[in-house]
C-alpha cells in the first residue's frame, strides 16, 4: 500500500448550514465509495472553501458519516482569487491504497465540474 491523495471539489446554491453540510458529506462519500477507501484507510481530511462559505465547517459533515468520527479533519480557504468558482467547497483526502495515480478516480460535482474538465468521464 502507499499513500495516495483523491481530490474532490462540489458547489452549492447557497451559504446554509443545511446545505454545505449536505453537498460536503455526499462529496465524500461519493469520493470513498468510487475508490473504495474504507475510512479505516483514511490518513486525513482536508476541506477548503470560497471565503463566501461562513455558515459552517464542512469537516462537521464528514465526522458525521458513521465510521468517520476519528478520520482527522481540518477546513481552511481558499485564496480569494477574483473570477474564481463562488460558494465551491474542495477536499483533498490522504488515504492507504493499492489504487495506482492514474486509477485514481476524482470526484467533481455540481458546478465544481467545472474545474477539471479534463477528469469527467
Amino acid at each position: 500500500m502507499t499513500v495516495r491523495g483523491l481530490r474532490g471539489a462540489t458547489t452549492v446554491e447557497r451559504d446554509e448550514e443545511q446545505t454545505v453540510l449536505q453537498a460536503t458529506e455526499s462529496l465524500v462519500a461519493e469520493m470513498a465509495e468510487v475508490n473504495g477507501i474504507d475510512p479505516q484507510d483514511i490518513i486525513s481530511v482536508l476541506l477548503s472553501t470560497t471565503t463566501d462559505i461562513k455558515s459552517t465547517f464542512p469537516a462537521k459533515a464528514v465526522r458525521m458519516i458513521e465510521g468517520w468520527k476519528y478520520v482527522p479533519v481540518m477546513c481552511t480557504n481558499e485564496i480569494d482569487v477574483p473570477g474564481s468558482l463562488p460558494l465551491c467547497i474542495r477536499v483533498l483526502m490522504h488515504v492507504n491504497t493499492d489504487i495506482t495515480q492514474q486509477d485514481v478516480k476524482h470526484i467533481y460535482q455540481n458546478e465544481a465540474v467545472k474545474l477539471r474538465p479534463d477528469l469527467q468521464q
